[in-house]
């Protein structure tokens, strides 16, 4: 097992507290939403950590940038569903641009690890 750990990345942190607030927010949608909107957030969240992780044991440059795509991927895939779910009034504007803000951190990050690996 390699001494760094993908455990030790910072935009694997803060990936890992966006799908906390991710839950936290799908707490307060409508029960109707529970396997619709809030399941796909919830889904395209937790992808973002678990990709980071799997690029980060790869071997290979090109398919860590493999990975580390599919997570940038996936945080694209999350940023619209923020914003539909602001749209339809499921947060208020403080936890969107709360997270909107930590998204646009973790897109960043990956965006340099998918070239700069």
């Amino acid at each position: 097992m390699q001494d760094s750990s993908y455990k030790n990345l910072i935009v694997w942190q803060k990936s890992i507290d966006l799908v906390v607030e991710i839950y936290k927010l799908c707490d307060n949608f409508p029960k109707q939403e529970q396997y619709g909107l809030c399941s796909q957030m919830q889904r395209a969240s937790v992808s973002i950590p678990s990709n980071i992780a799997e690029g980060s044991r790869r071997r290979t440059i090109g398919d860590k940038k493999h990975f580390y795509n599919m997570a940038f991927g996936s945080a694209s895939e999350l940023e619209t569903q923020i914003e539909i779910a602001f749209r339809l009034h499921y947060c208020n504007k403080n936890d969107y641009q709360k997270l909107n803000d930590s998204l646009v951190e973790v897109l960043k990050m990956l965006n340099k690890m998918s070239y700069g690996t």
